[in-house]
């Protein structure tokens, strides 16, 4: 097996390659007709649907093999002020168009600029006014709500949504093929329903996952390791001990579970939360009810309550649920 990270050994190239996104694919493609007259872009969207890979494939596009010697890669998290700005940024934009000779214009991807400070975007907007004829940005964010409204009227916004999974699993199945990998039962749909339709986490843990095992193959309990969690039945049968009355049954179980598996309570709380909506006998307002509980504990966990009280709290409630529900 290849050392190479598979996330950068799968990057996609092109934009034909790029998993999921037609609509935005589309657009961008109508903009490349004539990337003389491409826009600033601003990218939005949560982490792992493509947003970097989509610009550094429009990089490749409009400024060919040597693209790398015309594009700026930053990312703004880890300089964030107006000196990154003015002294890297701002250097770089003022290529001539004689230095770039037949490159239309160089290229300055900005990733994670909602990071950037409020001064640092205000000088960010003044240099993508006055370079844009030999310049032109791609900025990448998770919330496009951080970035200012000047910058984002200077910008072709597109937003990005979770990798669809199947999308997801289609995309591991190419890549288990290509590394001749075994893959045992559901193993990639317990990755993707980890990976929340982040495809770049989904591929590392498929990575990890092989090195725990023997041989070119990964199986479910493998891959419950590598992300940290129980197996979703072991938090299903909790679940149903508390619903069904069994408070203590329920509270040992949760016991175990910490106790074996070294799991904060965030951990626990977001996999209650993942697995209370496969519970097939509750109706639409009950699991709505109970969903609404869970984000009160989960807040207090957040808060810095004690882990072990509140998620005890908390399976009591949803035995007090049942209990009122049946006296009703």
């Amino acid at each position: 097996m290849s050392d190479v990270m598979w996330t950068e050994k799968y990057r996609p190239k092109t934009l034909k390659e790029v998993v999921n996104l037609k609509k935005i694919i589309t657009s961008l493609n109508a903009f490349l007709k004539s990337s003389a007259t491409m826009p600033h872009l601003l990218f939005a969207g949560k982490a792992g649907t493509g947003k970097t890979s989509i610009a550094l494939c429009i990089a490749r596009q409009i400024l060919g093999p040597n693209w790398r010697s015309y594009t700026l890669e930053l990312n703004a998290s880890d300089e964030r002020g107006i000196r990154m700005v003015r002294e890297r940024v701002k250097s770089f934009s003022r290529h001539s168009r004689g230095a770039l000779g037949n490159i239309p214009y160089s290229i300055i991807i900005l990733d994670e600029c909602d990071q950037m400070t409020a001064s640092a975007q205000t000088a960010l907007r003044r240099i993508m006014e006055t370079s844009s004829r030999v310049s032109r940005f791609i900025l990448i964010a998770n919330y496009s709500s951080k970035i200012i409204e000047p910058i984002q009227s200077r910008c072709a916004v597109f937003r990005f949504a979770a990798v669809r999974k199947e999308d997801m699993v289609k995309h591991l199945q190419i890549i288990a093929e290509k590394e001749n990998l075994k893959v045992i039962g559901n193993t990639i749909e317990t990755i993707v329903e980890f990976a929340e339709g982040d495809l770049r986490r989904a591929i590392n843990i498929l990575q990890t996952s092989v090195r725990y095992e023997k041989g070119m193959m990964v199986n479910e309990k493998t891959v419950l390791h590598v992300v940290g969690q129980v197996h979703p039945k072991q938090i299903q049968i909790m679940i149903n001990k508390a619903l069904n009355g069994k408070f203590i049954e329920a509270r040992e179980i949760l016991g175990e579970l910490m106790a074996s598996y070294g799991l904060s309570g965030v951990d626990i709380i977001r996999q209650i939360h993942r697995e209370l909506y496969k519970i097939s006998f509750l109706s639409s307002e009950e699991k709505a009810e109970l969903a609404n509980i869970v984000g009160e504990y989960d807040f207090r966990l957040t808060e810095g309550a004690n882990e072990d009280i509140q998620l005890s709290a908390l399976l009591a409630q949803f035995t007090k649920f049942t209990t009122s529900r049946v006296n009703s």
